[in-house]
């Protein structure tokens, strides 16, 4: 009977989880991310796969990367990702996977996108299989599209937005139900190269819109300090890098006002630079 109750548990706080902001608490970051408060729409990163697919054109180099993130110390709310990008023509190519939940619930998700850069704009696009499945209800799928795009308006100053969930696609064919549609924008300061300041609003149709501050500095030549803020609901975060050669290792604390502490950890290996 404890056995059922746990799983009842479990599928209580995956479906809360969800409703809550749709992306930043179930579907994969990158520690980095979570380090600076989830403030990722300018990050021109492997992660951006994930983030912003527009900002994946600005990379400089190819990667492949893995990360897991376990929530509240259960590993039934633990979520495992792994992509890869790489230069193709005149942009990048990013492909997705990620796996969140246990046996009884779980969500995963493939997706493939295409980023390049024109002048001081990159835009991309990306379609992801979303497939839902719950033990004793059946299992769901959907094709979510997402649009995103990173200006570089000065050598210090970048602005990016994105949309996940452009086609506003159903959560269950049996429902009328669907997968929230989340709208972010947000700017980037980067004084020097040491240094990031970013400013992001979110805004998901039923939930109230979120702020995030983020702050990352380069403490030491291959050491990065990372920290930042949201609201609504209220959450914080810390986070810290080490980058030995090709390698990028990142970890972040995440802090749910309402439900807890939350690890992530992320790796990556820079495979080419171009």
């Amino acid at each position: 009977m404890k056995h059922v109750y746990c799983h009842f548990l479990f599928l209580f706080l995956g479906f809360q989880l969800l409703a809550q902001t749709s992306s930043d608490e179930i579907y994969p970051k990158g520690a980095r991310s979570v380090g600076i408060g989830n403030a990722n729409v300018t990050l021109a990163d492997e992660w951006a796969v994930f983030n912003n697919i527009g900002a994946l054109g600005r990379m400089d180099h190819d990667a492949v990367f893995v990360g897991f993130d376990q929530r509240f110390g259960l590993q039934e709310l633990s979520t495992l990702a792994l992509g890869t990008s790489f230069h193709l023509g005149n942009g990048f190519i990013g492909a997705s996977v990620f796996r969140f939940g246990d046996d009884f619930f779980n969500q995963q998700a493939v997706g493939l996108g295409f980023s390049n850069t024109l002048g001081i704009v990159s835009f991309g696009v990306k379609v992801n299989y979303l497939q839902t499945n719950i033990e004793g209800f059946g299992r769901n799928g959907a094709a979510v599209l997402e649009f995103g795009g990173v200006a570089e308006l000065s050598p210090k100053l970048f602005f990016g937005a994105h949309i996940y969930n452009l086609n506003q696609a159903k959560l269950s064919q049996m429902t009328e139900e669907r997968l929230p549609s989340v709208v972010k924008t947000g700017i980037s300061f980067r004084p020097n190269d040491r240094l990031m300041f970013n400013v992001e609003a979110q805004k998901e149709i039923e939930n109230d819109p979120q702020v995030k501050i983020g702050l990352e500095y380069n403490f030491l030549e291959k050491i990065w300090l990372r920290t930042g803020v949201n609201t609504s609901p209220a959450n914080a975060a810390f986070g810290l890098s080490f980058t030995p050669k090709k390698f990028k290792i990142d970890y972040a604390l995440g802090n749910n006002a309402q439900l807890g502490f939350t690890h992530h950890v992320s790796m990556s290996y820079l495979l080419s630079k171009q």
